[in-house]
């Protein structure tokens, strides 16, 4: 693996101070070292080097709920892969083995400097599967895994509604959506119970493998959360209440009204995937859409992301969505934090990605201006220490 030496670039390392010119060094996939150009290493010691000559040099972007490589780009069903809605519960799905990587909004994210996505199952079903976090960079889906699973995705309100009402099959309520959420958790949560008693107790029989329950164990473990696709508010709390019931984790996605309960939201500690806003209201539950939600958000003190949903909003827009955010009210070094940091740690990848810090992974987006700028455009774009986009010049 290449040494790599960026130099004379404004540095943005999202959870500390920005450097004015510096420079920053990445040596086995990993942050080698960064700081004043003062103290920036020789040459002769790198395999490339790149003069950012004043550009602004930030963590790789990352998007904490897309569909990237589900739902491929100029084809209907035969590259739809998000949803299995045959049945209502299917939190044994992994996202893995429906994501194509040589789909070009791959392409596309290298280029916007987008070097880590959260992959999720459609919102079909109230229990739709076990969402990823892959790199964007690689053809080989089970080398471009950071963590797998990293949620079960759930969904509330429309989507769940309008799909099985279709079938003329439950659930075509909310009520039913819910119910079906805790009879599966419940059964989980038997079969967690049944596993455990049969590892204590050698005269108790295992109950026999159930991939649907078995799927569920991390969730109910506290290992990893569940990802509840909710734009209501009330769906938002219909969440919450279940959440709470079993002991989970919650991250809101969408959280399209989360900005009339932000209070609420802060009193929780329950962050939000916010987005997509850059898009039509397409259903009555996005009626109060607004680019001022995640702005709102943060200002309460809710931890917010800023998603696309690619590819309702494609990725390679992912800097746009914040920058439109931050016109629209939102703190500028939050809105930017919005799509490095934050979702890093909603992720619990914090230790791996997100920020330009010593140890972390080399994933880092070089732009010609401020991020913000209408016409700053990638410069490069480095994954994993590997240069995976770079602008003509």
């Amino acid at each position: 693996m290449k040494k790599v030496l960026i130099y004379n670039a404004h540095l943005m390392p999202m959870t500390d101070a920005a450097i004015a010119c510096g420079f920053l060094a990445a040596e086995d996939g990993k942050i080698a070292s960064l700081g004043e150009m003062s103290d920036c290493p020789a040459q002769d010691g790198f395999d490339v080097c790149v003069d950012a000559a004043g550009g602004y040099l930030m963590p790789g972007l990352i998007d904490a709920h897309t569909h990237l490589g589900l739902y491929e780009d100029g084809l209907g069903f035969e590259g739809a892969d998000g949803n299995e809605d045959t049945d209502p519960a299917t939190p044994q799905m992994r996202v893995i083995d429906g994501i194509n990587p040589m789909e070009r909004s791959f392409e596309e994210a290298r280029a916007a400097g987008v070097t880590c996505c959260a992959v999720s199952p459609g919102s079909a079903n109230p229990m739709g599967g076990q969402i990823a976090v892959i790199k964007t960079s690689g053809h080989w889906i089970d080398r471009m895994i950071v963590q797998q699973p990293a949620a079960i995705k759930c969904a509330l309100g429309e989507n769940p509604k309008a799909v099985y009402h279709d079938k003329d099959e439950t659930p075509v309520t909310r009520m039913a959506t819910a119910a079906i959420l805790r009879e599966t958790l419940k059964k989980a949560q038997e079969y967690d119970e049944r596993c455990r008693r049969a590892q204590e107790d050698p005269d108790e029989d295992a109950p026999d493998y159930e991939i649907k329950y078995d799927a569920l164990l991390p969730l109910l473990h506290g290992e990893i959360p569940a990802h509840i696709h909710a734009h209501r508010a009330d769906d938002i709390f219909t969440g919450l209440r279940i959440c709470k019931e079993f002991g989970i984790r919650p991250v809101i996605v969408h959280g399209t009204e989360g900005h009339k309960i932000a209070e609420d939201l802060a009193e929780l500690g329950v962050p939000v995937l916010s987005g997509p806003f850059l898009t039509d209201r397409s259903k009555p539950e996005l009626r109060d859409l607004t680019e001022r939600s995640p702005g709102l958000l943060s200002a309460a003190g809710v931890k917010v992301a800023i998603t696309t949903d690619h590819p309702e909003t494609p990725v390679k827009y992912l800097r746009r969505c914040a920058a439109v955010a931050a016109e629209q009210g939102m703190d500028e070094t939050e809105a930017l934090r919005a799509i490095t940091c934050y979702p890093a740690e909603i992720l619990g990848l914090s230790d791996r990605i997100g920020a330009l810090k010593v140890g972390l992974d080399a994933d880092l987006a070089l732009f010609s201006d401020h991020p913000f700028a209408f016409r700053s455009h990638t410069v490069l774009t480095v994954c994993g220490g590997n240069i995976v986009f770079e602008a003509e010049r």
